[in-house]
């Protein structure tokens, strides 16, 4: 084979939890393997970046998805892909499975399947490391901190905003709550996954002038990490940026605003830069021994959420298994708690109290509990296939007091449990009720003023369970609406938001086939009627949606 296999990472190599979750349970006819020359194999590996690598690690060990490594693995219960052979992957990559694979057939056409098909039963390329060096040399300020606005300059009721991803664009979107009107679109890294501001904290506060909300930061699957101020004039909202990793997921700033840290892919680690001018200050490895006793070289970080009411925060450590609690108080002798629990960590959401980190170890088929008061395990739930609460859902049930809930990526369910140790002891960390959907799902969302809980069905591949939604009633346990989002071939419902008071629903349309095009949208429901109000146009591949208000009062 004459390909030379040498990594090459831009700001098109980024991964997306979007998984080939390969069945074993059909055998492949045996068939020749044929190579990919040079440029195929470049193509094919930015597509497996791009849509793959999220769920199937950059070295293909498998997590969230399976293992993607060309040779068997009896431990991992893997036949190998050159076993499966390209026609069979060829079927699952275009077709995509009931338990969480999506369809890529509108995303990619016949020829790029077979590349990817072929790429997979090749062995994978190994990455570079980013040093803290090259950190600080990929760091940029556009607006010095001297020169920040003492009040907004629009006029706007900023606190309402919605900060919303457009994917594919590597950009990001505000939009006026109120108004419902676009105010910019901002460049970011590509395909952000999560985008957070200094929130409330209980005994931590923000420094004078600068309230919780004003300044956003956002992680793109490129590493690039970037700082939002939502009071500058639209065109000058993107204050400064750095690059932390070459794949990442999560960012989180800490309660006294002083710092923000983000969490790689690759390399495995987690960065802590300075808040106000995004400069990088510590870099610490994720490598280690993970639960079961093994080294793990690609040890990655899912999320990072700082502690309402502790100066830390919580990283997980997908790989390992493991929850570390990070104090920030002193940067040059960072005190880690190290808390063992499940494997594949991957994201999650406090309980009402901001005592109880609730995360989902989703190949696992758990929800981890971690108190970040004694920095212990405190529990772990037995669900179905999968978990993936996203940032979560909390509300009231009229038998089981405080819960939490999650929907699946392998299963069409939304899980209850209690979360409420002390006056709900008997029912703490117990499912209380599960609710049957039509398809996987990604995200989970209520409000405190709303009698109902929204779901998502996105990782189905059929296009008319993708495209639409669940809603039930917290009172009866029962799915009293499915909403039929969209009907536009290539296009998926993803991802729900609240508004600030709670009286509007926002949906996003994601136009996965036509991700080049600001053909997306976000539809607007009445909380309470579930009548659809309003689209929002002009939108390039929304996904995830943050309202001000409610994100830095941990509203879920």
């Amino acid at each position: 084979m004459s390909v030379k296999h040498k990594m090459k990472y831009g700001a098109a190599l980024l991964a997306t939890c979007m998984g080939l979750a390969v069945s074993t349970g059909v055998s492949a006819a045996k068939e020749a393997f044929k190579p990919l020359n040079d440029a195929e194999f470049e193509e094919a590996k930015s597509m497996y970046f791009q849509r793959c690598a999220g769920c199937h690690g950059v070295l293909r060990a498998g997590a969230t998805g399976k293992s993607l490594e060309p040779q068997p693995n009896k431990a991992k219960k893997s036949k190998g892909t050159l076993k499966l052979g390209t026609k069979r992957l060829t079927k699952i990559i275009k077709d995509g499975t009931e338990g969480g694979m999506n369809n890529f057939n509108d995303i990619f056409d016949d020829r790029q399947i077979d590349l990817l098909a072929r790429y997979i039963q090749m062995e994978p390329p190994i990455p570079p490391e980013m040093p803290l060096s090259l950190m600080k040399e990929r760091h940029k300020v556009y607006v010095d901190p001297k020169d920040y606005p003492t009040k907004p300059l629009h006029g706007r009721n900023w606190e309402n905003f919605f900060v919303v991803i457009e994917r594919d664009a590597g950009k990001v979107a505000i939009i006026d709550g109120d108004t419902h009107e676009i105010v910019d679109h901002i460049d970011t890294g590509y395909a952000v996954h999560v985008i957070k501001a200094v929130e409330h904290h209980k005994t931590q506060h923000t420094p004078k002038g600068e309230p919780a909300g004003r300044f956003w930061y956002t992680q793109g699957r490129d590493g690039k990490m970037t700082k939002i101020d939502l009071w500058q004039k639209p065109g000058s909202m993107l204050v400064a940026e750095t690059q932390m990793a070459y794949d990442a997921r999560d960012v989180a700033v800490s309660g006294d605003g002083k710092y923000v840290i983000g969490g790689g892919y690759w390399p495995p680690h987690f960065v802590i830069l300075d808040a106000k001018t995004m400069e990088p200050l510590k870099v610490v490895s994720t490598r280690g021994i993970d639960v079961d006793g093994n080294y793990v070289n690609e040890a990655r970080v899912a999320a990072i959420y700082t502690t309402p009411n502790e100066p830390t925060f919580w990283v997980a450590v997908k790989e390992l298994g493991q929850m570390w609690q990070v104090d920030y108080t002193d940067l040059d002798n960072l005190d880690i708690n190290q808390v063992n629990s499940a494997k594949f960590l991957h994201d999650g959401f406090f309980d009402p109290t901001g005592r109880y980190f609730q995360i989902a170890a989703n190949a696992s088929d758990k929800m981890v509990i971690v108190d970040s008061k004694t920095g212990k395990l405190e529990a772990m739930i037995d669900t179905d296939k999968k978990p993936h609460p996203g940032p979560g859902a909390n509300w009231n049930d009229d038998k089981c007091g405080p819960v939490g809930g999650t929907t699946h990526l392998g299963v069409g369910k939304v899980t209850v449990w209690g979360n409420d140790p002390e006056g709900h002891k008997d029912q703490a960390w117990k499912i209380c009720y599960e609710l049957d959907t039509d398809g996987a799902g990604v995200f989970i969302r209520t409000h405190p003023t709303s009698q109902y809980v929204w779901a998502d069905q996105t990782k189905h591949p059929e296009p008319a369970i993708q495209q639409s939604v669940k809603v039930f009633d917290k009172k009866t346990r029962k799915v009293v609406k499915t909403i039929q989002v969209t009907k536009e071939e290539g296009k998926a419902a993803v991802h729900m938001e609240f508004n600030a008071d709670g009286s509007e629903v926002w949906v996003s349309v994601w136009n996965r086939a036509d991700a080049g095009n600001p053909t997306g949208e976000i539809v607007v429901y009445d909380a309470k009627t579930l009548e659809e109000k309003k689209r929002i146009k002009g939108l390039t591949t929304p996904t995830g949606k943050f309202n001000v208000h409610n994100r830095v009062n941990h509203v879920t």
